[in-house]
């Protein structure tokens, strides 16, 4: 990658505009992505009937990068759907509990807080004031009714990323199912669902996986499934029996109708530099940007409220404070103005570089501060 590095950056016109330190949110569209979804308007514009066909390519394509099989991975809008789907389908009985770290995403939260209202007790775990979310703190709460832990790859505010191979044996050991929030980790670091222990993994493409809004998966692994009802039943997710309701046998059950073909062929090119750059690369890339972020924001003796003393914690997100949040708000502001995108998350800045970002863009950011 060293050496390609100026020729990925030119992929991505916001960086002749901008200093883009904002992928957190949302990745910034690249040409190949961008061709690719003018080459398919193209064909609706002049041969509609020729369309390539985008759902089984998808999901061959997602399981190469993640792992377990096509077939146990459906094709959804949002990490929100992804986690619905499998909060509203569980087979829930009476007693069973759901284990969540307090104060992750709302995608995370707000579908287990739901669950309350038919019965399910929801167990949120507080984290440390380091911000880490602790294993024992996790193995206390998980026991022999509790059906799903859930948490976040990496969680959005701080960027701690969690030890997801633990956290599935503490699960497994209950005879719990390990489910996770992927959407601030994947593209990041390589995730693994098989040797990471992942029942169940949700994610939106429009951040580090380089798709658009409206693109995403939910990998279920075929034991997961078991347990899981399809709850939004569509042409795509049974066969063509007008007469009787017959599920494919497969993750396809949990899909239902017509998605945004043009945005998920489009998303297949973004896919595609990920595989041709290496995830684990990328990690390296990344690592190298916030080891810099770091070392000038301690230079500055400026809080770093991410933690960081650990590699194996460390994501693509650095959060910071100046202290207050006026002053966080002053900071943004300033940032802003001379065109230094970031985002402002609660009483924390928050900063993500991506692997076209310049080691020069880094100190860019740190002057201004």
């Amino acid at each position: 990658m060293e050496g390609k590095r100026s020729t990925y950056r030119t992929l991505f016109p916001v960086t002749k505009k901008s200093i883009y330190l904002n992928n957190a949110a949302e990745s910034p569209l690249n040409t190949r992505v961008h061709q690719r979804l003018k080459e398919y308007l193209q064909l609706v514009a002049e041969e509609p009937q020729n369309k390539p066909e985008v759902r089984t390519p998808l999901r061959q394509q997602l399981s190469s990068i993640f792992g377990g099989a096509a077939d146990e991975y459906a094709l959804v809008t949002s990490t929100g759907i992804g986690i619905n789907i499998v909060a509203s389908g569980y087979q829930w009985r009476d007693g069973d509990n759901v284990v969540v770290p307090i104060d992750e995403h709302w995608n995370n939260t707000f579908p287990w807080l739901a669950l309350r209202e038919r019965g399910v007790e929801v167990r949120l775990v507080e984290v440390g004031e380091d911000q880490r979310v602790n294993l024992d703190k996790i193995a206390s709460m998980v026991d022999e009714n509790t059906r799903i832990l859930s948490t976040a790859a990496v969680r959005f505010n701080t960027g701690f990323r969690a030890d997801l191979r633990s956290l599935s044996e503490i699960a497994h050991a209950k005879g719990a199912l390990l489910m996770v929030d992927g959407i601030q980790g994947a593209g990041v670091f390589p995730i693994e669902v098989v040797d990471d222990g992942i029942d169940i993994l949700a994610c939106g493409g429009f951040k580090w996986l380089l798709g658009m809004h409206g693109t995403g998966f939910l990998y279920i692994s075929q034991k997961a499934q078991e347990k899981i009802n399809p709850v939004l039943p569509g042409m795509f997710s049974a066969e063509s029996n007008l007469r009787e309701l017959h599920y494919f046998p497969d993750a396809r059950k949990y899909e239902t109708g017509t998605i945004a073909y043009s945005l998920f062929h489009a998303w297949t090119a973004g896919l595609e530099l990920l595989q041709e750059i290496g995830i684990a690369n990328i990690h390296t890339q990344v690592l190298k940007l916030t080891d810099r972020i770091i070392v000038g924001l301690r230079s500055k003796n400026i809080a770093i409220t991410t933690p960081v003393e650990f590699v194996n914690e460390r994501s693509g997100i650095i959060s910071f404070t100046m202290g207050s949040e006026a002053a966080n708000q002053r900071c943004f502001e300033k940032l802003s103005k001379h065109n230094v995108i970031v985002s402002l998350r609660g009483s924390q800045v928050r900063v993500s570089p991506n692997f076209f970002n310049a080691e020069e863009e880094m100190d860019r950011f740190l002057e201004l501060l």
